[in-house]
């Protein structure tokens, strides 16, 4: 349950959170537009993700547990704890993990499910 204790805020918990299957894996979704925030937070895990973009949607993923490469553009690049991401809008980019990863998605705007882009 989110609580919001006084305007100008909001407290949400990951374990109240659903988690969804989506393009990329599996979702928590802790933050999103339905919230009211101009933002969105999710927690992902991915172990082969689907090519995709969003035309209006800045994204930055935070590595938290895994490796693999990220393809970026048809270019790939290493990942880790502790990498950072940050995907401008239009940027075709899939996650691909043997082991698969854990990842904070943070989105602006807040992501919306019609702006997910498939080649």
């Amino acid at each position: 349950m989110s609580v919001a204790i006084s305007k100008g805020y909001l407290i949400k918990k990951q374990s109240e959170a659903p988690s969804v299957p989506c393009p990329c894996g599996s979702s928590t979704r802790i933050l999103t537009a339905a919230d009211g925030a101009p933002c969105s937070l999710h927690v992902t895990s991915i172990r082969d993700s689907v090519r995709h973009y969003h035309r209006e949607t800045t994204e930055v993923y935070y590595i938290l547990t895994g490796t693999g490469k990220i393809e970026l553009n048809d270019h790939w690049h290493e990942i880790e704890p502790g990498t950072t991401i940050w995907i401008e809008p239009g940027t075709r980019h899939r996650v691909v993990s043997e082991t698969g990863i854990t990842t904070i998605v943070f989105g602006l705007p807040a992501f919306n499910p019609n702006d997910e882009w498939f080649d």
